[in-house]
């Protein structure tokens, strides 16, 4: 009859919502028996404690481990698990580039969040991981000894002979020099990289010290790093900001399943929080940038003018290439 085909898409939605809901009661009860999940991460601990913090005032019937280690760490620890075949993560969330080879490596589970359709192609490897954050590489400059008008505009202009041993730099980041080369091309990479060398950039190690040295004057630039590593400087008063000088890699750090999750159905709770507005309001307020479609407008008006490049994750194929390269290249 004519009145069954108006009441047909009323009751598909409502199949739909009725089977959604029970799925996600089905979870629920699941993962209140499992009652624990085995976060594996590679973020700052107060953040994460944060995060967890908000995760069990949540779900109060489940209770998170976490095992945290430097990005390079993590990843030879869970392989190491993997080969072991007793790996103890039941969430990992690091470096896209360890993501990659922990999914070829078959350590991660397909997993679908709820909210996966909001997070542009660029940013996740659909089904195995998703950005939880990601940090874009700029040029830092300290306000004092840098006026609006000496603000380099272009990557060339960091090779003016003017800045020649006042500039500071990241010696170890071959995720960055991957980037710049995607970005770049190979051979013009490569040729850039070389007359960047011969500027003899003051090599360091760690984000945070660069910025704290760029704000001291003890270099007009710091050529490769994070925005948010400026930002939190820059936030307490320090004469320190900085600039992009083109298309800017972006390094984004991923959320995936253990494919021997023993709680699999917590660390999928787990996920869907992280990814969700919640969780990623709270990566807003750490100072994070996120790639959540309907939080992109609430980015801070710089970091929306910059043309971020996803870095490949694929690229950690060739890592340890890049990372010969760039010591041979800066002597690093």
């Amino acid at each position: 009859p004519r009145w069954l085909f108006f009441f047909l898409p009323l009751i598909t939605v409502s199949s739909v919502s009725h089977a959604r809901a029970a799925s996600t009661d089905a979870l629920l009860d699941a993962a209140k028996r499992e009652g624990e999940v085995v976060f594996y991460a590679s973020m700052n601990l107060a953040e994460a404690n944060i995060m967890i913090a908000e995760f069990e005032k949540r779900y109060p019937f489940i209770k998170v481990k976490l095992n945290r280690a430097g990005s390079e760490k993590l990843l030879t620890r869970v392989l190491a698990e993997a080969r072991a075949k007793r790996v103890a993560a039941d969430v990992v969330q690091t470096v896209e580039f360890s993501m990659h080879i922990l999914k070829r490596s078959g350590v991660l589970a397909r997993h679908i969040s709820l909210g996966d359709s909001l997070y542009p192609r660029n940013f996740k490897d659909d089904g195995f991981w998703t950005t939880v954050y990601y940090n874009p590489y700029v040029t830092a400059y300290n306000t004092r000894l840098v006026t609006p008008r000496m603000v380099p505009k272009t990557y060339d202009d960091l090779l003016d002979p003017k800045w020649k041993g006042k500039m500071t730099m990241e010696g170890t980041k071959a995720d960055w020099f991957a980037g710049m080369l995607q970005i770049m091309g190979q051979e013009r990479g490569l040729q850039y990289m070389r007359q960047l060398a011969k500027q003899e950039p003051m090599l360091r190690e760690g984000h945070e010290l660069l910025a704290q040295l760029v704000a001291a004057g003890e270099g007009f630039f710091d050529i490769n790093i994070p925005a948010s590593s400026v930002d939190r400087v820059k936030e307490k008063g320090a004469p320190i900001d900085w600039t992009v000088l083109g298309e800017s890699p972006a390094i984004m750090v991923g959320i995936g399943l253990a494919a021997q999750a023993a709680h699999a159905n917590a660390a999928r709770l787990f996920i869907d929080f992280a990814l969700s507005r919640e969780g990623q309001k709270l990566q807003q307020g750490f100072g994070r940038l996120v790639a959540r479609a309907d939080l992109a407008s609430e980015q801070p008006a710089a970091i929306r003018q910059i043309k971020m490049v996803p870095v490949n994750p694929e690229l950690a194929e060739k890592m340890s290439d890049y990372a010969k390269q760039l010591r041979t290249i800066f002597g690093s």
